[in-house]
């Protein structure tokens, strides 16, 4: 990794709080009795009901939502026997994605043991305190005896991810992969090159799915697995031994159908490559760099299907794609042990769901490119927001079915629709635009191109190929800062400079403007002028030239003064009246977007009901279903005010001209999160559920209850979102973050690629 890619990390490891875990209290600790409750003498009524009947723990405690993130750190990827010691931000940062993923918590323990025996004892005396047990980054063949032993002596779900979670994405993907070719699970060959832990479990799944064990040869640093090989032998790997007087990978690939490579890079050469059957699976998942690269793979055989562990090819093997759902369907019903069945049931529903058609959500979140299932894309997007409520539930279902539940569940439906309320409270919309970004990266131009802020994001976008970044500014300064901050974007590779005093389009720029603000009081010597020092002008004209695709601007100066030359130099989309402002805020709570927060001062009806509309689309552009709530001091009719009156107009035109948009309103704030409030307030209201999307009655409210819930919300901020402009264009605010400002030129690429797409479709 390059050295500023490096300190960035630490930063973020390190600030504002070291680490990335905290722990929160869920109950309120406000007065004399709430504290009577949590502890003395409140406490003893919990702990007597667990001393009568202990399954009431996972009732009266989180010990049912609580997981346990283990490692001595003998075995962490790519870096090797660390120590326990270093490998906790590794166990923090899959803590992370539990939460993350599947709303569980987690504690990461890094035990100081490498003894198999003593380690196995000091995990199973924490029963008592977890639902589950996660071992991670244990070296083998440690890690076989200790999950064996440890699921002997613990009546929770114990799991080794290396070894099950990767062993279920690959099922997955060899059964799909399978279906695209026409070939039986029976009739293949495979050839497995590495025979540690992840290895040889996904041989033991690949065998319960239906692979004959006499078709599976291993083959490691010593060579082929043989029946008599004394050297690096154990009992795992003694399964596969073969009769065979082959001793190298090159003796074995011949005709095989599947080669499975979990071992070292490119070890499997092209010409190996050419030597197997017929529209070959190639799995090359060693990170960073396979076994084979795909590029030299498909040039000799260009009917192969190919999966890598690396998210820049298409097909990742990536166990996020599973161990957050099964430890959640496995903790929702108590299971007593992740077993087989379980675990094969969610290779069937990963499997099953790269198959089926993307929802419109999941199509809209991607621009309408959502992936569908074919050679590229043999497993789901680790981002799919319907993992979770498809493998969870199979996962119960199957622990109720073998007779592991201990808290078995009636009303799938009902959970599932719990599930999916979760998947939409956690925060993961950028992460489509994100991927479309990266599919079509634009040339976008950074209207402040030398402030700190920007030279930074622009390297992060460089970096992750979601644009090509254009800095407006002075050349020398910005070659001062880009040194300064040790960042490595070069003038005319990988971003462009716009060099304010001395660009050749200087002519074409001012007489555009003059042009466009001749009648407006500009004369040609004021157009020169402010085309020399204005740079949110200069980025304005090349969006509007075509000189570059969009554009952001705003991270110095006043927000209104950036918004003027929007307006007046990019415009309105046609039939748009006014531009408003959308800021999204992803909370503990959900994500929720604000508007107008920055740019109409008292919306009038007919302002309200276009915004709201073009609000609502940018919503469903995040792949959310809009629920809108226009909001107020009044409720459903209790005062007169104009700021009500022109709500309730609003909301009549809405109902009437988009009676699909499900919106409500007037409404108090608090009404519009609950809906037996409305219930109450108003019975049968259009609104259901919690609202996510709120239309404020002025630019003050807005703005104020952004402020507030940023701050005290603990959460991340998205935006301003600039909408109804005529081309991609966004406005930030002056405190805007590095980490906003990638945000922003993701969603703001996004965007220019759909309208770059839909013109294309039009011609």
């Amino acid at each position: 990794m390059s050295n500023d890619f490096d300190e960035q990390a630490l930063r973020y490891h390190r600030e504002p709080t070291p680490g990335k875990l905290a722990i929160t209290a869920t109950k309120p600790l406000a007065n004399q009795r709430d504290l009577s409750l949590a502890y003395s003498p409140g406490v003893a009524a919990a702990c007597r009901a667990i001393v009568d009947d202990p399954a009431t723990a996972a009732d009266y405690t989180a010990r049912g939502n609580l997981v346990a993130v283990i490692s001595n750190g003998t075995a962490v990827l790519g870096l090797g026997n660390i120590g326990p010691l270093a490998s906790k931000p590794v166990m923090e940062g899959k803590a992370v994605l539990f939460k993350k993923f599947a709303n569980i918590d987690v504690f990461d323990l890094e035990v100081s043991e490498n003894d198999p025996e003593e380690f196995i004892k000091t995990v199973a005396r924490l029963e008592p305190t977890f639902g589950g047990i996660n071992l991670e980054d244990i070296k083998a063949p440690e890690c076989f005896v200790i999950e064996r032993e440890l699921r002997k002596r613990m009546n929770i779900p114990v799991f080794h991810d290396d070894q099950h979670g990767t062993a279920i994405i690959v099922c997955a993907a060899v059964l799909n992969g399978l279906r695209i070719v026409n070939k039986e699970l029976a009739d293949v060959r495979v050839v497995c090159s590495g025979a540690g832990a992840a290895a040889l479990a996904c041989l033991d799944l690949l065998v319960k799915l239906g692979i004959k064990r006499e078709h599976i040869t291993i083959c490691d640093i010593d060579g082929v697995v043989y029946q008599g090989r004394e050297a690096s032998m154990d009992e795992w790997k003694a399964i596969y031994a073969q009769d065979t007087e082959a001793r190298t990978l090159g003796d074995v690939i011949g005709e095989a159908d599947i080669f499975m490579g979990l071992s070292a890079p490119n070890v499997l050469k092209p010409e190996m490559v050419k030597r197997m059957a017929k529209d070959p699976l190639i799995l090359a998942l060693a990170n960073p760099v396979p076994e084979i690269q795909p590029e030299l793979a498909r040039e000799v055989r260009p009917d192969a299907l190919i999966a890598t562990g690396r998210s820049d090819y298409p097909n990742q093997v990536n166990n996020v794609l599973c161990f957050p759902y099964i430890f959640r369907g496995a903790l929702d019903v108590g299971a007593t042990g992740i077993n087989d069945e379980m675990k094969l049931a969610a290779v069937k529903a990963i499997a099953d769901l790269a198959m089926d058609e993307p929802s419109e959500l999941v199509a809209k979140a991607y621009g309408g490119n959502a992936a569908r299932f074919g050679p590229d894309y043999l497993i789901p997007s680790p981002f799919d927001p319907r993992l979770l409520v498809r493998i969870a539930p199979a996962v119960a279902k199957a622990a109720m079915e073998s007779g592991v539940a201990t808290r078995p569940m009636e009303d799938f439906q009902l959970y599932r629709q719990g599930l999916l309320q979760f998947v939409y409270k956690s925060g993961l919309l950028m992460k489509p635009l994100f991927e479309r970004a990266r599919q079509s990266p634009k040339r976008l131009a950074y209207a402040e191109g030398e402030d700190r802020r920007v030279l930074q994001a622009a390297q992060q976008a460089a970096d992750e190929g979601l644009a090509h970044p254009i800095l407006v500014g002075r050349p020398a300064v910005i070659e001062a800062r880009l040194g300064e901050l040790g960042l490595r974007l070069r003038d005319g590779q990988d971003m462009t400079i716009v060099d304010v005093d001395n660009d050749p389009r200087f002519r074409d720029y001012w007489t555009e403007y003059q042009q466009i603000m001749g009648r407006k009081g500009v004369s040609p010597e004021d157009a020169k002028a402010l085309v020399r020092t204005n740079t949110t002008a200069i980025a304005s004209l090349m969006v509007r030239k075509g000189d570059a695709d969009c554009m952001i601007c705003g991270s110095v100066g006043k927000f209104h003064h950036h918004l003027r030359q929007v307006e007046e130099l990019i415009g309105t989309a046609d039939d748009v009246q006014s531009l408003s402002t959308i800021t999204t805020l992803i909370l503990p709570a959900g994500t929720f977007f604000l508007c107008d927060t920055h740019a109409t001062p008292d919306p009038t009806a007919d302002e309200l009901v276009e915004m709201t509309v073009m609000a609502a689309r940018q919503v469903q552009a995040f792949g959310l279903q809009p629920k809108v709530a226009l909001v107020n001091r009044s409720n459903f009719g209790t005062h007169d005010t104009e700021s009500a009156r022109a709500m309730r107009r609003a909301v009549e035109e809405l109902h009437r001209d988009h009676p699909d948009l499900e919106v409500d309103g007037e409404m108090h704030a608090d009404v519009a999160l609950s809906q037996d409030l409305r219930e109450t307030a108003l019975p049968g209201s259009r609104l259901t559920g919690a609202a996510n999307l709120f239309i404020m009655p002025n630019v003050d409210a807005a703005h104020i209850a952004y402020n507030l819930l940023k701050a005290l919300g603990g959460g991340v901020s998205i935006g301003p979102i600039l909408v109804g402009a005529r081309l991609p264009v966004h406005v930030v605010t002056e405190s805007v973050t590095v980490r906003g400002l990638v945000n922003m030129t993701a969603l703001t690429v996004a965007q220019a690629e759909g309208i770059a797409t839909a013109s294309a479709a039009d011609q």
